[in-house]
């Protein structure tokens, strides 16, 4: 029972498996939720019981009615979401997990649409409507590449581009593909296997093999960029970070007219020769206030891998921290 100053409420769902979903499937967020809003919180057959003071059970209620409303309208509740509702009533974070939710990126027939996973990944692709060039800046998991080839094949589905053009530096190899066996796309393959990813996991094996075979998608090393002009086409430049200032400018300038240009890149994970400047580094210092360049920051919160991926990267962010001091 609830002592005089605590408060009791009952919230009642159609379904036990409803309530499941709320807590991402996970029995142990109901604990969490408990401890991260200091309350008492119940779940069984259908029910959710919280108690505490006011205060905190206004704040978890508020929570589950975010991640209630975000189901409702045909999302999915993963630890993501979860710990984005506990972060939003806290107020460390202002954008609802319904509202992301909201936005949703068409893909193939079948394929289940593509949504930001938190507020930086909804600026992304806010970003990508209003701006000729975005870059998108931060570590691995993020989501960077895969928001930007889901941007790509939506846009290239309304015809509002022609082909989508995928690159990526090939630093490995260094550019001397020509010595490596096959044809061009099995040369670069390796070294554009996300964006391979990225567009199979949204498309059909047979539309994917079609885009390819027919041109509709190209994919090319960066070296083979020198010399056209990109037009009505959405260019994607993935680990821009590896380019050199030379190779990022010639990029930059082959955008044509009716074409978009996104660049992602991490700047912590330069794979350069030493003493050799990163083009994306240049390219944040020359182009912060362009108009229609637009940048964009992630960072460990914003990663949508396992969990322990945005724990690994604040602690070696702590550490760098530390040692550059």
């Amino acid at each position: 029972m609830a002592t005089s100053d605590q408060v009791q409420e009952r919230i009642e769902y159609e379904s036990a498996q409803f309530v499941h979903d709320l807590f991402a499937n996970d029995c142990k967020n109901v604990v969490k939720m408990g401890q991260v809003l200091g309350l008492k919180v119940l779940s069984r057959d259908g029910w959710v019981l919280l108690q505490g003071a006011e205060e905190q059970v206004e704040k978890a209620k508020d929570a589950l009615e975010d991640l209630e409303d975000a189901l409702r309208v045909g999302g999915e509740i993963s630890a993501k979401e979860f710990n984005t509702a506990l972060k939003v009533v806290q107020g460390q974070m202002d954008t609802k997990v319904a509202k992301l939710g909201q936005v949703k990126i068409q893909g193939a027939a079948g394929r289940k649409p593509v949504s930001p996973r938190s507020a930086q990944q909804l600026a992304y692709l806010n970003a990508m409507d209003c701006h000729d060039v975005t870059f998108g800046l931060g570590p691995a998991g993020t989501g960077k590449t895969y928001l930007a080839m889901a941007k790509a094949l939506a846009m290239l589905k309304e015809k509002q581009v022609h082909r989508i053009v995928l690159t990526r530096p090939a630093v490995e190899a260094g550019e001397a593909l020509g010595f490596l066996p096959g044809d061009m796309q099995e040369k670069v393959a390796p070294y554009l296997r996300p964006l391979y990813d990225a567009m199979q996991d949204m498309l059909d094996p047979d539309l994917s093999k079609r885009y390819l075979e027919d041109g509709t998608v190209e994919i090319a090393p960066l070296a083979y960029m020198r010399g056209r002009t990109l037009a009505n086409a959405f260019i994607i430049l993935d680990e821009a970070q590896n380019t050199t200032p030379e190779q990022l400018y010639m990029l930059l300038t082959r955008i044509g007219e009716g074409s978009c240009c996104v660049v992602t890149g991490d700047q912590s994970q330069i794979d350069l020769k030493k003493g050799m400047r990163s083009g994306l580094s240049e390219a944040v210092q020359a182009l912060k206030d362009i108009d229609g360049v637009s940048f964009i920051r992630f960072s460990a919160t914003d990663v949508v891998r396992h969990p322990v991926v945005e724990r690994i990267i604040t602690a070696y962010d702590r550490v760098r921290g530390s040692e550059n001091q």
